[in-house]
């Protein structure tokens, strides 16, 4: 039972504004997806809460909307549980294929003259800050004291 069919077949641009992807590249995830679910399933097992274009989409709302997984486990009737395991499982088997990778350092390097866009990643950013120190506090506490 696949939810959301109606964003599904949308137009491309609503499409695009919705999962942040163009429907060819929705679906050549979906494929790569099913592949590693058939390979996981050839012996059979429990059939699954989620349809794989519902993992995707999940995966994909998650990543472009920020939501939490609460509110997508609501939306799909599912636990937040479940829907941490469905973002993992996608990004890891789309890593495995290495059809969505980015080049790496080396290879941007190389063809400096021919780059037409570089992608940085910085959602999260660790923020390096001092240390506290306990003598001054102390020592601010004490003197504010007397």
């Amino acid at each position: 039972m696949e939810r959301g069919r109606k964003a599904t077949e949308a137009k491309e641009a609503v499409f695009k504004r919705l999962f942040g992807v163009r429907q060819e590249t929705f679906e050549s995830m979906e494929i790569i997806l099913q592949k590693e679910y058939n390979k996981r399933h050839t012996y059979g097992g429990s059939p699954p809460k989620l349809s794989i274009g519902d993992k995707l989409k999940i995966t994909l709302k998650y990543l472009r909307e920020y939501r939490t997984m609460e509110s997508i486990g609501v939306d799909y009737g599912v636990s937040k549980s479940t829907v941490c395991e469905t973002i993992q499982w996608v990004e890891d088997t789309l890593k495995r294929d290495k059809t969505f990778c980015l080049p790496g350092k080396r290879i941007l390097k190389e063809a400096e003259n021919t780059i037409e866009y570089i992608v940085v990643d910085v959602t999260e950013s660790p923020i390096q800050r001092p240390k506290k120190n306990k003598e001054r506090i102390i020592r601010g506490k004490r003197s504010s004291i007397r």
